[in-house]
């Protein structure tokens, strides 16, 4: 095992869940009802034995904060491992500054500070199981500079429009990055996703500075592609990358599937998350529940079908609810029928009796609203 440490990045340009974003940053959104999305990065660092953690926060930080707390869930070595919140203060009022560079420069004393040889650097908006450790491995072992995670897709024509591909030779060298266009359905879809040596990050890092003030770490590594040893690894298994509304939609709807389900979860590698005492679901005798995954603390007495339902909520008689995604604390009143929404934490559907939206455009509920 190489020694590294990791960096869970949240600042990413193009990328925004319309209505959600506007409570919390990805990281922090509820995921099957269970998890946040941020679990999972983390939860495969701590899993790759990587106990030093810095996880970069940018807007609406307090949900996300609350939820990782000191990192004490994320079975991280509490004698020599320490997660740590790390904030960009400068946050500019033009995106375009708003980068993973900045945030780097702005906490750079910090980086210095870790002794470790390797860097690991992964998204907060990706859900993906991997073991880093391997990872390292093969970046090690090939004897590259820079290596990169990638998902082979065949849908890129109409999936994962804000995400950077990967253009490889025939011995998996990075070529150049760029932006998903949507022109071909195969492309190697970039995850986000480093590993290098520590040195070489932070030279990265100010180069990019010196370059431009709008560049991103993948900018610069694009920058450099010729200069150095830059290798693409393929990734297999679940992968989504939650850059908008539909995205977030998809990746819980697809998880239903218990097959789906299979190719993220694993018994030898746990997802951690903060967890809370309640009681378990109470189903009623007029409750109908069928391909749905229910969160603990709640009262069912409608009907639930192809659906996420998060904890704490209460779905009264009569209601229907359809192939859509419940968060936590929320209530759905007698014969309120939901269909192909995301109804968002603590919201209240009780006099509104048919929030229906089309399949390819799923509808959205506000935070702690009542219709």
């Amino acid at each position: 095992m190489y020694d590294a440490f990791g960096i869970v990045n949240s600042s990413a340009r193009d990328v925004w869940v319309e209505g959600m974003q506007d409570y919390r940053p990805i990281g922090a959104f509820s995921f099957l009802g269970r998890y946040r999305v941020i679990d999972f990065p983390i939860s495969n660092m701590s899993n790759s034995n990587i106990d030093r953690i810095m996880v970069y926060v940018n807007n609406k930080p307090r949900s996300l904060v609350e939820h990782v707390g000191t990192g004490r869930h994320y079975n991280i070595n509490s004698k020599s491992g320490r997660l740590h919140l790390l904030f960009n203060e400068n946050k500019g009022r033009n995106d375009i500054y708003n980068t993973d560079i900045s945030s780097y420069i702005e906490n750079m004393e910090y980086v210095k500070r870790q002794h470790n040889p390797y860097v690991v650097i992964a998204p907060n908006y990706m859900v993906y199981t991997i073991d880093y450790s391997s990872l390292i491995t093969t970046h090690v072992e090939s004897g590259a500079d820079i290596t990169m995670l990638y998902h082979a897709v065949d849908n890129a024509k109409d999936s994962y429009l804000n995400c950077k591909v990967l253009n490889l030779n025939k011995q998996k060298g990075v070529l150049s990055l760029e932006p998903n266009h949507g022109n071909a359905k195969n492309r190697n879809i970039f995850m986000d996703t480093y590993v290098m040596k520590t040195e070489l990050f932070i030279d990265l890092v100010y180069k990019a500075r010196e370059l431009s003030s709008m560049f991103t770490l993948a900018d610069m590594v694009n920058e450099v592609c010729g200069e150095l040893d830059v290798r693409g690894v393929a990734h297999r298994g679940f992968f989504a990358s939650i850059t908008d509304f539909k995205s977030y939609y998809d990746a819980n709807m697809s998880l239903i599937d218990y097959k789906s389900a299979q190719n993220l979860f694993h018994e030898d590698w746990p997802i951690y998350t903060r967890t809370n005492d309640s009681c378990p679901t109470h189903y009623y005798d007029t409750a109908e529940v069928r391909n749905s995954i229910i969160s603990n603390g709640c009262m069912i007495e409608g009907t639930i079908e192809n659906s996420i339902i998060g904890r704490g909520c209460v779905i009264k008689k009569g209601a229907v609810i359809r192939n859509s995604i419940v968060l936590g604390g929320c209530v759905i009143g007698e014969n309120v029928h939901v269909e192909n929404h995301v109804v968002d934490k603590q919201a209240k559907i009780i006099r509104a009796k048919e929030v229906v939206a089309p399949p390819e455009n799923p509808g959205y509920v506000k935070r702690s609203d009542t219709l």
